[in-house]
């Protein structure tokens, strides 16, 4: 098995429209990925609805998370993570326009690789500038 190696800070289009979703790491089961936000936001009436869950840190920027029942976003700045369980509708409310918004994403659970690169398409364009 050969030894992946690389820097997250490394390899970022600083003047890309559209979110960048880069998978670091799949696996049955798993799937790392780096997202980086420039100033997007989730197109309005959008909700996530996953079938599995997923432990985000946000490693630079900050961004509003907003839970389905909630009566406003999570504001999530450098260093914080959460879980979001399974079937747990959100959105992105916000997300910095000034500086970039790095997030680390674990998916886990009962992901399959399929699910894995079907999920990682479809999450791409999901995303618009606020």
């Amino acid at each position: 098995m050969m030894t992946a190696v690389g820097n997250i800070f490394e390899h970022i289009r600083r003047d890309a429209v559209d979110e960048e979703c880069t998978e670091l790491v799949a696996a049955e089961g798993v799937r790392i990925e780096r997202i980086v936000s420039t100033g997007q936001a989730s197109p309005p009436g959008f909700w996530y609805d996953q079938e599995w869950p997923e432990w985000v840190l946000l490693l630079s920027g900050s961004a509003g998370l907003l839970f389905e029942g909630e009566p406003a976003p999570r504001e999530l700045k450098r260093g914080d993570y959460l879980l979001i369980p399974a079937r747990k509708r959100h959105r992105v409310e916000w997300t910095d326009a000034t500086e970039l918004t790095i997030w680390l994403a674990v998916h886990y659970g009962s992901l399959s690789r399929s699910e894995s690169l079907k999920t990682k398409s479809s999450s791409t364009h999901s995303l618009t500038l606020g």
